[in-house]
């Protein structure tokens, strides 16, 4: 293959005709859904963090602002560090019993 095909098959490195790639999916508006319609769970997990336990809160639908948002309060209440990736809010710490009580009193009632 020749250095010309080597990052496209048809040569072309750079374009500025902003409808060259029309073939992308487009961008799903996710909307949230109501606190009583989420199913949230909460489970402790150790894998892969050398055996420090974090508290992960799975199966939020909604956008990422949201997700971030809700993720910035039960931190705020844990007091402690955590983050959001691959759709999972990761609080650090055994706080699973705590998260729990709280998302079921701000309306998240499906919360297991």
């Amino acid at each position: 293959m020749s250095k010309k095909n080597a990052s496209r098959p048809d040569g072309l490195a750079y374009s500025t005709n902003k409808d060259f790639f029309n073939d992308f999916p487009a961008e799903e508006n996710i909307e949230t859904l109501p606190k009583d319609k989420q199913k949230l769970r909460v489970k402790l997990d150790t894998k892969q963090r050398a055996g420090k336990v974090v508290t992960l809160v799975d199966c939020y639908v909604g956008t990422p602002d949201d997700m971030e948002a809700l993720a910035k309060q039960l931190k705020t209440k844990c007091g402690a560090g955590g983050s959001v990736k691959d759709g999972y809010i990761i609080i650090q710490g055994d706080y699973k019993d705590k998260i729990i009580a709280w998302l079921k009193d701000w309306g998240y009632v499906l919360t297991k």
